[in-house]
């Protein structure tokens, strides 16, 4: 994973002039799987504080990759969604995030696959159960 996470943003700065950090590719991530998720929503999901997150989203929406609008039953709460620009890098950074696993896993066979697959599964529910 931090090999994968580490050329994110690399691979995002030689292709796309909008270079994202991290913590940046992963909420725009984030948003263009959940949309119309709120910026409470991201810390959650994020463990970050609401004041790195407002940075962030200030950040995004500076760039013109996600915008805000009003929730229709609570007008303080602000809905975020991509914009085009920002539904192009999504898909870019989803391309790129694929070709990336493809290669990860390129002379697997499908039982390696499978048991990598199911180790995984408790990885994370060993993790989820900690948590509790």
């Amino acid at each position: 994973m931090h090999l994968h996470r580490g050329r994110q943003p690399r691979e995002t700065a030689a292709h796309d002039e909008a270079a994202l950090t991290h913590m940046e590719a992963r909420a725009l991530g984030f948003i263009g799987r959940h949309a119309g998720a709120t910026q409470t929503d991201l810390v959650l999901r994020s463990g970050r504080d609401k004041a790195q997150i407002a940075r962030l989203i200030a950040s995004l929406k500076a760039r013109g990759l996600i915008e805000a609008s009003a929730d229709a039953t609570d007008r303080r709460t602000q809905r975020l969604a991509l914009t085009e620009a920002g539904q192009a890098l999504h898909r870019r950074l989803r391309r790129h995030g694929e070709q990336v696993a493809q290669a990860a896993v390129r002379d697997f066979s499908q039982a390696e696959l499978d048991q990598l697959l199911a180790l995984l599964a408790r990885l994370r529910a060993n993790l989820e159960a900690a948590e509790e």
